[in-house]
């Protein structure tokens, strides 16, 4: 079984790449026009087609559950979700209804053509210098004070395995600097799909990613004394989540 799945995954991630790579050259142009002209809906939209065909043609497919009842997203808002695999970036697109802002690690910006989307739209933030992060989320509340979400991913980096670590504070302090919602998202088993590590280590093939939307919470009213309790509410929210999924597939 292991040989198969060495085998396999390996030739399974470079269908994914063509998968990824190819769609985004041809709709490339599209891109362009869109940064050029500034028509970040566009863009948004040319991103959550991009994202179908990614699912469609690597046969991993979203199970996207809300945890009351499904909701259109508060505008601007900020996402907060755990990170466990790039899928998480893919399929954020289908239940953010609205154009989003993502912060993404700064070597992003040594890829030419995902150099636009950080130098149109998207945030690159380098959390090794306080400086380049403090910037980076100044930078995220001026675009909330022009109406655009927030996706930020509190981890700061992709846990291989799948388990939650400790969140930083500045999507929470930047929350309540702007009192806009957050709407916390749990990805449960991204990881089993398209594993963070070695190439011929980690995980790839195809499956049903499950992932819950939680309700909004308001931050309304806080100040910074609260940034502690909403960062760990929605921690103990992803992590619950995370718990209960798990529990039922071990």
């Amino acid at each position: 079984m292991k040989l198969l799945r060495y085998i396999f995954s390996p030739l399974w991630k470079l269908w994914f790449v063509l998968v990824f790579i190819i769609p985004f050259l041809l709709l490339y142009p599209f891109f362009h026009f869109a940064f050029v002209t500034k028509r970040f809906d566009l863009v948004y939209r040319l991103k959550r087609l991009w994202s179908h065909i990614i699912s469609k043609g690597s046969f991993i497919f979203a199970d996207i559950q809300y945890k009351s009842k499904k909701y259109s997203l508060p505008k601007p808002c900020i996402i907060v979700s755990n990170h466990t695999s790039y899928l998480d970036i893919v399929f954020s697109t289908f239940y953010i209804d609205h154009t989003a802002v993502y912060m993404g690690k700064y070597e992003l910006l040594k890829i030419p053509l995902f150099k636009n989307f950080f130098k149109y739209l998207d945030i690159p933030v380098n959390r090794k210098s306080i400086t380049d992060a403090h910037k980076a989320f100044s930078q995220a509340g001026k675009k909330l004070d022009e109406g655009l979400s927030q996706v930020i991913y509190p981890e700061g980096t992709i846990s291989n395995n799948g388990k939650l670590k400790p969140f930083k504070n500045g999507a929470f302090k930047l929350a309540i600097e702007k009192q806009v919602p957050i709407v916390p998202v749990a990805n449960l088993n991204n990881w089993w799909f398209l594993q963070n590590g070695g190439f011929f280590k980690s995980n790839g093939r195809p499956g049903l990613a499950h992932i819950v939307v939680g309700d909004p919470i308001s931050t309304t009213g806080m100040t910074e004394k609260n940034i502690a309790e909403l960062k760990e509410k929605v921690h103990t929210f992803i992590q619950t989540e995370l718990e209960a999924f798990h529990g039922k597939h071990n």
